[in-house]
């Protein structure tokens, strides 16, 4: 099998210029290259470029998949929508990397060895684009959970040693958006280190009448200025900032309204989170062995009421099967055996199996010469001879 890599790069912010769009075509004679972005895939080479300066210079995102069981998300955002210490928490040495450049952070998510084969051997990128962008906006907003499923991923893939310390665990971690699932997806994150991970997350607040009244009494703590310099941003088409500056200013007002203890003591080790995560799993083990009974009981169900609904004209499939089996072709055969299976198990859950050998046989006594439907027969387990 050759080697696959695909490669696109979305530029948000603002388009590509005609120079940045001539540079790129450059190093690509075949990419589909748009003010919007760049999209390519390699079956033999690579990109003849670095991703990550390619991150600094033009673009806002970029996704990347090879069929070596790699993929790659990396999401570009002011220097602004955080401070360097919000950041540091959530840093690993290989799954998530942030770096930063004159004006932007540059939040790089990777999985390097998945051991899902049939899912790379399949998947040549596309699609991922579409479900994982959406994520940048979480972040201008100061929307953590992004940042802490890379944390996770990193140390649900042994990547942490079990005495590191997690990062303080953001609102709404057990209501994931579809795309943070896709998120999940996308870095293979251990369903049961996710479970164990939200059991420290808090929910996000709703729009009850508490929250409203305590959102009141934040309000009335702004100036007049700070409003009107919010209000600017919205009215300049720098809505995303805006947003992410009210938000990060009201998180920081709920913070200060906690004891001061609760941050710290809410910091669970590696090591804990391992623990809680053998405990769900074997909660998930059981939930599934009891939705797979369900399911076949189901089945069952399913399958008796039809071959009771098809015992109903017995006469009438019996007819059928022998004209199928009279057509001497092997399409015919094949029919005929998967009608006269059907008829064994109504057989068996409506009278007895005896009845059904000894129809068999009458139908059988137009049909002994036919070789090639008798060994379907006996394959099937119908004839013995």
């Amino acid at each position: 099998m050759s080697e696959y890599q695909y490669y696109e790069f979305a530029a948000i912010d603002q388009p590509l210029t005609r120079a940045d769009m001539a540079k790129l075509r450059a190093v690509s004679t075949r990419a589909e290259i748009t003010p919007a972005g760049f999209v390519n895939h390699y079956e033999w080479g690579g990109l003849k470029a670095d991703p990550s300066d390619w991150m600094r210079r033009y673009f806002d995102a970029f996704v990347y998949t090879a069929n070596w069981c790699s993929c790659r998300l990396a999401l570009r955002v002011p220097l602004k929508t955080f401070t360097k210490s919000e950041l540091k928490p959530f840093t690993t040495q290989h799954t998530l990397r942030i770096e930063a450049s004159d004006e932007h952070w540059v939040i790089d998510w990777s999985l390097d060895e998945s051991e899902d084969y049939d899912r790379f051997g399949v998947e040549d990128g596309h699609g991922w684009m579409r479900r994982l962008v959406p994520l940048r906006d979480y972040l201008l907003r100061g929307d953590l959970r992004p940042l802490y499923l890379g944390w996770l991923a990193a140390a649900a893939g042994g990547e942490l040693d079990d005495g590191a310390l997690e990062p303080e665990v953001p609102p709404g971690l057990s209501e994931l958006s579809p795309p943070l699932q896709a998120l999940v997806e996308f870095l293979e994150i251990d369903p049961d280190m996710l479970a164990a991970a939200t059991t420290g997350s808090t929910q996000i607040p709703r729009n009850d009448t508490q929250q409203a009244d305590r959102m009141d009494t934040w309000l009335n703590e702004w100036s007049r200025d700070e409003m009107m310099a919010a209000l600017k941003l919205i009215a300049q088409g720098q809505g995303h900032e805006a947003e992410r500056q009210v938000r990060s200013r009201h998180a920081a007002w709920l913070k200060s309204q906690r004891p001061s203890s609760t941050s710290s003591t809410l910091r669970r080790s590696v090591g804990k989170l391992r623990e809680v995560a053998q405990l769900a799993s074997v909660g998930r083990l059981e939930r599934e062995a009891k939705e797979r009974a369900k399911q076949e009981t189901e089945r069952r169900q399913q399958r008796a009421a039809y071959l009771r609904l098809l015992m109903a004209d017995v006469d009438k499939r019996w007819a059928a099967i022998d004209a199928q089996a009279q057509r001497g072709s092997a399409s015919g055969y094949e029919q005929a055996v998967r009608g006269l299976t059907e008829l064994a198990e109504g057989y068996a859950i409506t009278s007895n199996s005896k009845e059904f050998d000894r129809a068999l046989r009458r139908m059988l006594v137009r049909h002994a010469t036919r070789g090639a439907l008798m060994r379907r027969l006996a394959d099937a387990g119908l004839w013995s001879g």
